[in-house]
């Protein structure tokens, strides 16, 4: 393995937990409603767990209804069940062959505790980069032991990985802003 596999392989992993975490925030509800937040939703389809979106249309109907469209007529009670079940606070309601998920409004304290949440998140994808940043350097701590890298090399490599870290973090704040402001505002 060479330095530029060593940087390669971090910044690749520094850029998957970004994206880790982008996907993550998308599944807290904001006050708005977002077809997003089923989209981990699972139904029993013919006896196998399958995700919302491959047995149903998700549609957003209006600013606060989510609107449930299945590809087949008999799976209308499932999926209801799986939404009510999904302990996301939402109540799906049948309407002939759609089911309509309206999203209620989120209070003061529930809004804080999404912040705190989505925080939480964002700290994880920090650690996630700080331990690849660990690993990079030690791989090339190993390179000038093992002699395949010149310690000048080791010390260049890794400031160019401490500045992907802090790229990588600067872009997780970026990230949590965003979401705190779409969470706290009504």
């Amino acid at each position: 393995m060479s330095l530029a596999d060593v940087k390669k392989n971090a910044q690749d992993r520094m850029v998957k937990s970004i994206e880790t975490l982008r996907a993550d925030l998308a599944k807290v509800r904001t006050g708005r409603a977002h077809t997003g937040i089923l989209d981990h939703v699972t139904v029993d389809y013919y006896g196998s767990p399958t995700a919302l979106p491959m047995v149903a249309n998700l549609t957003l109907v209006d600013a606060r209804t989510i609107g449930v469209q299945p590809f087949e007529k008999k799976m209308l009670a499932a999926i209801e069940k799986a939404i009510r079940d999904a302990d996301l606070g939402l109540n799906p309601s049948s309407q002939g062959e759609m089911i309509r998920v309206p999203t209620p409004p989120l209070t003061e304290e529930r809004r804080k505790e999404m912040v705190k949440l989505t925080k939480s998140e964002g700290e994880d994808a920090k650690i996630a980069v700080r331990n690849i940043r660990r690993d990079a350097n030690e791989a090339l701590k190993k390179m000038v032991k093992d002699k395949t890298a010149s310690e000048d090399d080791e010390r260049r490599s890794s400031d160019e990985i401490q500045k992907l870290t802090d790229k990588a973090v600067a872009d997780i704040d970026k990230l949590l802003g965003e979401k705190e402001k779409e969470i706290l505002t009504v």
